[in-house]
């Protein structure tokens, strides 16, 4: 059985074999359409070739099969047999057998349809079939090109924050049509790529409604009216969704990129239903009633964790964004909340940058260190935001707070934030600022607050401090007592 998801040898366009000035190809007869394909080369001195013909062949002949004084009775019965069994051209060679193409074979031809070539005497079959081949192979390896591209880029639209919009935007332009995914009750609910017209949309419509699931209902149909070439899947998990494309023309390699494209709508429409999801639900059933984290997180399959959190580029993200994201960073723990989603990443799992995403990674902790790491990647996500970086991570490496007994570093701590105790904003303003090295816009970016505001929390910290924040010593110990609290 052939490979589906490798796209099959496209054939090749009878235009290309006359271009090819090696050859020497002359069509002397038939019609002159560009969209004639060859998909191989066949030798044959039968008179009756039928039984021995598949459909789309070039068919050569030096005439062999040609009796004596054979008028144009024959030559129309030989031409319409080729025509029957789906021949896609016939190649008559010039000498050793006929010096000249007969005329009647040339007038057959041209009543039934068939493109007819002549083939220079110094033209063997076996160099036309090798040009048929090698043409097949370089078209071959064009189109496995294009649909390795086609799938590299559906799965980066996959991991965007808009990623349903994006894979269908993806496929549309790949395939040069128009891409729609319907909802369960048949609404579009999302599409991609020029406006095919009022009878091609109503037809893509009902396509869907054809594959969409009930009893004995096809998994993928297909179907062309006004010239587009129609197709709809039916996605996974049996809930409704349907994937329809409209194309001008198909390709050999467009069934495996609407199939990638199937498979990834799929994973973003669906729900998992697996052990995994089980453990997950047992984990959140466990932790509502009351169950430390770090006896729930065995659960979950790992030790030690990290915490990202991730804004988009664009919008604020919905759950099939959120989903996506985590699809893209290896789990299914996400949680969107307001303009940004934090997810919980397996600490063995290495976080990498995503287009589209800000993301703040925070140190891989054990489960009771989940809140802390929580406000690492916070913290870190901030700090991406304002030196526009499209990944910060929170550093774990020794710091000087390790010199220090950790009790009495708490309690130096408390003592000198104490004036600042009643005033959460101004905390968080004063540890945002020194950690962007004193610049007000960073700040205000990190913060979403006006620059002036900045300016004025800074100046009141300073007050109630009694302190001078531009002296590098009183910074390095309020960053100190900072990273205490």
């Amino acid at each position: 059985m052939p490979d589906p998801t490798v796209p099959p040898t496209p054939p090749v366009p009878l235009d290309a074999l006359l271009a090819r000035a090696d050859l020497g190809l002359r069509r002397i007869a038939g019609p002159d359409d560009p969209g004639i394909a060859v998909h191989w080369a066949h030798t044959s001195e039968m008179a009756d070739p039928y039984p021995y013909l598949l459909g789309g062949e070039l068919l050569l002949t030096a005439g062999v099969h040609i009796p004596q004084g054979a008028g144009a009775g024959y030559f129309d019965a030989y031409v319409s047999r080729i025509v029957a069994a789906g021949g896609a051209a016939l190649g008559f060679g010039v000498a050793p057998v006929h010096d000249t193409v007969p005329a009647a074979l040339v007038e057959a031809c041209e009543m039934h349809g068939l493109p007819l070539l002549e083939v220079p005497p110094r033209t063997t079959f076996s160099k036309v079939a090798r040009a048929v081949w090698q043409l097949m192979a370089q078209a071959r390896l064009a189109e496995l090109r294009r649909v390795t591209e086609a799938q590299q880029g559906l799965a980066t639209a996959a991991a965007r924050p808009d990623p349903v919009p994006s894979v269908l935007g993806q496929l549309a332009r790949r395939l040069g049509g128009r891409a729609v995914l319907y909802g369960p009750e048949g609404t579009e609910l999302a599409g991609a790529g020029p406006d095919p017209g009022a009878e091609v949309r109503e037809a893509l419509a009902d396509l869907a409604d054809v594959v969409r699931p009930g009893a004995g209902r096809p998994a993928s149909a297909s179907d062309t009216v006004a010239g587009t070439r129609l197709v709809a899947h039916a996605l996974g998990h049996g809930r409704g969704f349907v994937l329809a494309v409209a194309a001008p023309q198909r390709e050999a390699g467009d069934h495996t990129i609407t199939s990638v494209a199937a498979v990834l709508l799929s994973l973003l429409t669906g729900e998992q239903q697996s052990g995994t999801g089980a453990a997950r639900s047992s984990a959140l059933v466990r932790l509502l009633l009351g169950t430390p984290p770090e006896e729930v997180a065995p659960l979950l399959g790992a030790e030690r964790w990290r915490v990202v959190h991730a804004r988009p580029d664009g919008p604020a993200p919905d759950p099939v964004a959120a989903s996506a994201l985590g699809a893209a960073l290896g789990s299914a723990l996400v949680d969107p909340f307001g303009e940004a989603v934090r997810v919980l990443v397996p600490g063995g799992r290495e976080v990498e940058a995503l287009p589209g995403w800000t993301l703040g990674v925070s140190a891989a902790v054990a489960a009771h260190e989940w809140p802390d790491a929580d406000t690492q990647a916070a913290r870190a996500l901030a700090r991406a935001r304002a030196t526009r970086s499209p990944l910060v991570r929170h550093g774990s490496r020794p710091a000087l707070t390790d010199l220090v007994p950790p009790h009495d570093a708490d309690a130096h701590a408390r003592a000198l934030l104490a004036p600042l105790a009643d005033g959460p904003a101004l905390t968080e303003t004063l540890r945002t600022w020194l950690s962007l090295h004193g610049s007000w816009d960073r700040t205000a970016v990190a913060l979403s607050v006006h620059r002036n505001t900045v300016r004025q929390r800074i100046a009141r910290c300073a007050a109630l401090l009694e302190a001078d924040l531009d002296d590098p010593d009183v910074r390095m110990e309020l960053w100190f007592a900072l990273r205490r609290t």
